[in-house]
């Protein structure tokens, strides 16, 4: 993944991405005695932080994990969770349809327009082309 244009020298903002995972999917991307988030900070440059044991998104029992750094550095961060809770997710029942793993995207209230679009139509086009079937933006 690259974001075309994305500034790289010392100036670009500081930019962070949250998203919410349950508790184990949070302690599959720490790892044994953080090893797995330790690499995928050194893979990324990016820096992963996770909220607390049972420190959860308030009305959720789920977790918060802050992806911050650079676009590409974050991109690169979010393609490695999402491959590891993917892969164990695929482990665990490869016969089964249904998901048993969501990660909710935490988006600001002023940036829900953008994705969701007029009518609908930009989350309607990439729930269709990531196969995704709900989209959860708090």
């Amino acid at each position: 993944l690259n974001f075309e244009g994305a500034n790289e020298d010392s100036a670009e903002k500081p930019t962070y991405v949250r998203f919410l995972v349950s508790n184990s999917a949070a302690g599959s991307v720490i790892g044994k005695g953080g090893s797995t988030i330790t690499d995928f900070q050194s893979q990324s440059g990016a820096r992963i932080q996770l909220s607390h044991n049972h420190e959860f998104f308030p009305g959720t029992t789920d977790r918060i994990i802050m992806v911050s750094g650079g676009i590409n550095e974050i991109l690169r961060a979010v393609e490695l969770i999402l491959s590891k809770l993917l892969s164990e997710l695929q482990s665990e029942d490869e016969n089964d349809a249904e998901p048993k793993t969501k990660v909710r995207l935490i988006v600001p209230n002023g940036s829900c327009g953008g994705i969701i679009g007029k009518g609908g139509a930009t989350i309607r086009y990439y729930c269709f082309s990531s196969l995704s079937y709900l989209f959860t933006i708090f």
